[in-house]
């Protein structure tokens, strides 16, 4: 098994970009898909990400598609979340997770086993 730890998060202006790293420990990182998820106050949460397990293969939320991007270095066992272009609806606590499913949209969250406690980011208008 994984676990996932955020970091990353942060006030930003719109427009403006940030990086979200997950660090997960565990022997056995390079068998799993790699996630991000992210929920907002009073809201579901929502797919943002996910990565397959050797990196060729990315998929992503229709809310964030070519202003997100996805990445994982599994010499490191990282999994990176680039995010550009943000906007204020952006702000929310993202989670990282890690999973063996991939199934087609809608992403589930059952998909993914293990997963972080999330790092805050708001994005200011």
């Amino acid at each position: 098994q994984v676990q996932p730890v955020e970091s990353g998060g942060g006030l930003v202006q719109t427009g403006g970009s940030l990086r979200l790293s997950c660090a997960a420990s565990g022997s056995t990182f390079s068998k799993y898909i790699m996630g991000w998820f992210r929920q907002a106050p009073g809201k579901e949460r929502e797919f943002v990400a996910r990565i397959s397990e050797r990196g060729g293969v990315t998929s992503y939320g229709d809310s964030v598609k070519a202003r997100f991007s996805i990445s994982r270095d599994n010499t490191k066992n990282m999994v990176y979340l680039q995010m550009n272009s943000l906007k204020p609806e952006d702000t929310a606590v993202y989670y990282c997770a890690a999973g063996r499913g991939w199934n087609v949209p809608p992403v589930p969250s059952t998909d993914y086993d293990f997963w972080g406690q999330g790092t805050q980011v708001t994005v200011s208008s």
